[in-house]
């Protein structure tokens, strides 16, 4: 969840620091900090934005440095409690991704021995650790430290008087970037796009010995070598490129997103593995976890297939029965909690694939089989086009199923995604912007479309949002319903039409304002609402497809209504790399 940047080269360190760091700000943070090696370690840290403290950091000085964005985990988000931490001679500094579990006790140690903290991080231990086992050789006293931490991490640590950066994760994601005399590191890939396309991915167990001309990795205390792989995104693909926000470029792209998704097609050892499972499981969190109910809705009716859905959160403590193929969904691949439910299913000897939009990361090489998602690089933190490519992925996965077909649907459903981006709005922004909750309603593949609806609502407008399956709301929530209480329905035409009809005349008796969301030309839907909003009248899996789109752009245009930080809501982090 935290940002990690590293250089060292022939360039002055700071403004490729910095730039790296703006380019991690979309996984959200409460404040940053930058190091380098100068005469001395020159530290720079500050709680807020890096656009707003950015002229404090313009004074370190050296061709080698580290810098982070902090997501607050220990300690409140403060000048102290960010990174980079220093020991206590100020000698050597760290930066650090992930959580220590048992940094609490190292802590007592530490300080029975003389070390005194400065701030309420778990990551200070590790500084110290190494602090105590350092003589000079900064990869040694690394080494030393790692086995006594519980945990994950993804660490860079620099000394005075070397030019020379240590590396070293486990559990928590950290690339390399190989350039001309020059290396970089960071949590992912978008702070290297504009200095190289070519990247090392290290491996939980790997630490990196990085020089500007020499790289050497090692596991479990053997050198080791990582292939190279060339990256195809380009920086291009990060910037707004005129839109107001990252998030609505991002829905605009999703037309193209999706396209080049299910044009890519499966591979022939993926398609043998879903063709051959009896039954799947899938483990996901947060949008990705809608795609994969909207996904069982869709594969028990299509293809009579069963299948489960799973919580990334709660499947470590509460394991269910494991039998057939378990699918893990994870825009990033490095969601902390699917790894660990991907790992635990690995270790039941069930066969395993991965879904996500970064090869190279964590899940793909836990998984046997990874299946890739083109939605290229997504920088704000709610996922638009990551959602769709998802269901693209596991829309193939349904027409491998039925052998083909849905082939002429899924090559021509971009034309409705882009058709549904021209829709006109404006009445329900102005409708929902005025609420305080809105309910989002729907039945069968639209409850959890439903469910996206409100998530996205949530994330980006903060108005409280909630997703039911329709006929849910009399068992409770009708309470709540009043006339300033907005729900947004999904009628479309199936078996449940008539009583989502019902479901709605029941809503407005309540005289709850009605949004709903309909096939073009359906007057009686169009009667009983309050605003109607259409959707082409196309195949189930399409219109699973532009209702989400059309629920994207009320959550966009409400939270841009109420001035909100679209790209950057409070509080949340766009990849959840801790548990």
């Amino acid at each position: 969840m935290c940002g990690i940047v590293g250089y060292i080269g022939r360039r002055d360190a700071t403004p490729v620091l910095i730039q790296g760091l703006k380019r991690l700000e979309y996984r959200g943070y409460d404040s940053f900090g930058i190091a380098t090696v100068g005469s001395a370690i020159e530290v720079y840290k500050k709680m807020g934005r890096i656009s707003d403290g950015e002229a404090g950091v313009v004074g370190l000085h050296g061709c080698t440095g580290i810098g982070h964005t902090r997501w607050a985990t220990h300690g409140e988000p403060s000048d102290i409690n960010a990174h980079p931490h220093t020991d206590c001679t100020e000698r050597i500094a760290v930066v650090h991704n992930g959580v220590i579990e048992n940094y609490s006790e190292l802590k007592r140690q530490l300080q029975a021995r003389g070390h005194t903290f400065r701030s309420e991080t778990d990551t200070e231990v590790i500084v110290h650790l190494i602090e105590e086992r350092y003589d000079g050789d900064l990869l040694a006293a690394v080494n030393a430290t790692l086995p006594l931490l519980e945990g994950s991490y993804a660490i860079l640590a620099i000394a005075e008087d070397t030019q020379r950066i240590v590396a070293a994760r486990d559990a928590s994601p950290l690339v390399l970037g190989v350039g001309d005399a020059e290396i970089f590191a960071a949590s992912d890939m978008t702070p290297l796009l504009e200095y190289t396309e070519r990247v090392i991915y290290l491996e939980d167990g790997d630490v990196a010995d990085i020089t500007s001309d020499r790289l050497n990795i090692f596991h479990g205390g053997r050198k080791v070598e990582r292939p190279v792989e060339l990256i195809s995104w380009c920086v291009e693909d990060t910037r707004k490129g005129g839109f107001a926000h990252y998030m609505l470029k991002e829905i605009f792209e999703q037309p193209q997103s999706f396209y080049e998704t299910i044009r890519a097609g499966i591979e022939d050892h993926v398609q043998q593995m879903v063709t051959e499972a009896g039954e799947i499981t899938l483990v996901a969190c947060g949008t990705s976890y809608h795609t994969a109910l909207i996904f069982k809705y869709l594969a028990e009716a299509l293809c009579n297939v069963p299948v489960r859905v799973e919580m990334g959160s709660e499947f470590k403590y509460f394991t269910p029965p494991l039998h057939g193929l378990v699918i893990a969904v994870s825009q990033s691949g490095e969601t902390a909690d699917t790894i660990a439910a991907l790992k635990m299913a690995k270790a039941r000897n069930c066969p395993t694939l991965a879904i996500t939009n970064v090869m190279g990361s964590t899940v793909t090489r836990v998984a046997d089989k990874t299946l890739i998602m083109r939605a290229g690089p997504e920088i704000g933190v709610a996922a638009t086009k990551s959602y769709t490519a998802q269901l693209a992925a596991l829309m193939q996965i349904l027409n491998v199923r039925r052998e083909g077909a849905f082939d002429d649907i899924l090559s021509h459903a971009h034309l409705a995604i882009s058709e549904v981006l021209l829709r006109e709005i404006k009445e329900a922004v102005n409708l929902c912007s005025k609420a305080e909750h809105v309910f989002f309603v729907g039945r069968g593949a639209f409850y959890p479309v439903s469910m996206e609806g409100a998530l996205k609502m949530k994330e980006i407008s903060y108005v409280h949002a909630e997703g039911y399956a329709a006929g849910e709301l009399k068992h409770g929530p009708f309470a709540l319903l009043t006339e300033e209480t907005p729900v947004v329905a999904i009628c479309t035409p199936g078996p449940t039409y008539s009583v989502m009809a019902s479901n709605i005349k029941e809503m407005k008796a309540r005289k709850a304002p009605v949004i709903g969301l309909g096939v073009e030309g359906d007057k009686e839907l169009a009667e009983i609402v309050d605003i109607f909003i259409p959707i082409p009248n196309t195949h189930l899996l399409v219109q699973v497809l532009t209702a989400s789109v059309a629920l994207q752009l009320l959550a966009y245009h409400t939270a841009c209504a109420l001035q909100r930080d679209v790209d950057k809501p409070r509080n949340l982090a766009k990849s959840v790399t801790v548990e």
